[in-house]
């Protein structure tokens, strides 16, 4: 494996009159495993695609090292996007939706220069695959299966999954973070997991991307984030006393009694906690402040 830094620099893109990504700016290093979570329309799915150029920006550029992304097939040797696969379909996609299994793997490997094809059917034995059936015949969690087997058959030292436990039951699910902690432990990769089911994630998570409006508004150590993010809550005045002088993230206001979450920055402290009750958050509900309605006085 290489050392070699990938970087988007500000990355815009826009559909029509939509501006889904805004100038974004993004380092991902080298043997990591990073979280991707956003809301619906965030622009994940869109920022993997440009990352990979399965996608062309509207503006800035994709770097692997000094050199572009963009038509440069010896740096996209490098990256591979195994995207979340749809029922649904025209003209390309539905031909591979058509496609069996087996073929569809076969079509994989072709492009992926380090491909092992060792592991991919190991892969399909212990995920029980049947490779005999046609992609547009599987259920979804079939298909999350399937794009699971080509990211990490594929070898690529920088490896992007969306969603790849959309319709796994939980057994399955249990079975890929194994899977991806055991690749990354063995080679090295870098690994970016774009994903909803954000809390049973964490664990593996050694960073955590946040996705908002089409910009990143936070890119942190998993631990050292969860380490300053706490869960404040008890009479309304004691609140505000406690949390002068701090960002907060969250606010929710019940008669006399409020909670909030905060997330300290270096050297700030909480205030008199008196008969407060402070909590640490999880990296969900450190997502939900983030990212999930705004501040209520009702």
């Amino acid at each position: 494996m290489s050392n070699l830094i990938l970087r988007a620099e500000k990355i815009g893109k826009n559909y029509k009159d939509k501006e889904v990504l805004k100038e974004l700016d993004l380092v991902l290093e080298p043997g990591k495993i990073y979280g991707l979570v956003g809301r619906n329309g965030a622009g994940k799915t869109t920022l993997l695609s440009i990352l990979s150029a399965q996608a062309r920006a509207s503006a800035g550029g994709v770097y692997l090292g000094d050199d572009p992304v963009w038509e440069n097939q010896q740096a996209l040797n490098h990256i591979c996007f195994s995207r979340e696969l749809g029922m649904a379909g025209t003209g390309a996609n539905a031909a591979i939706m058509g496609l069996e299994a087996k073929d569809y793997l076969k079509l994989a490997a072709l492009f992926r220069p380090n491909w092992d094809q060792k592991m991919a059917e190991r892969l399909v034995k212990e995920f029980r695959l049947d490779v005999k059936q046609r992609l547009n015949k599987m259920s979804k969690g079939m298909l999350s299966m399937l794009t699971i087997i080509v990211a990490m058959a594929s070898q690529a030292e920088y490896t992007f999954l969306d969603e790849p436990v959309s319709g796994l039951d939980v057994v399955a699910r249990e079975q890929f973070y194994k899977l991806l902690l055991e690749e990354y432990t063995r080679t090295g990769r870098t690994f970016v997991v774009s994903t909803h089911i954000i809390e049973e994630a964490a664990d593996v998570l050694e960073e955590v991307i946040v996705l908002k409006d089409g910009k990143i508004i936070l890119k942190e150590n998993t631990c050292s984030l969860l380490q300053r993010a706490f869960y404040i809550s008890g009479k309304k005045e004691e609140v505000e006393q406690a949390v002068q002088g701090l960002r907060i993230y969250h606010k929710e206001t019940f008669g006399r009694s409020s909670s909030v979450v905060v997330l300290l920055e270096p050297g700030q402290k909480i205030g008199n906690r008196g008969n407060l009750d402070i909590q640490p958050v999880n990296l969900q509900k450190v997502f939900l402040a983030l990212c999930g309605k705004e501040d209520s006085d009702e």
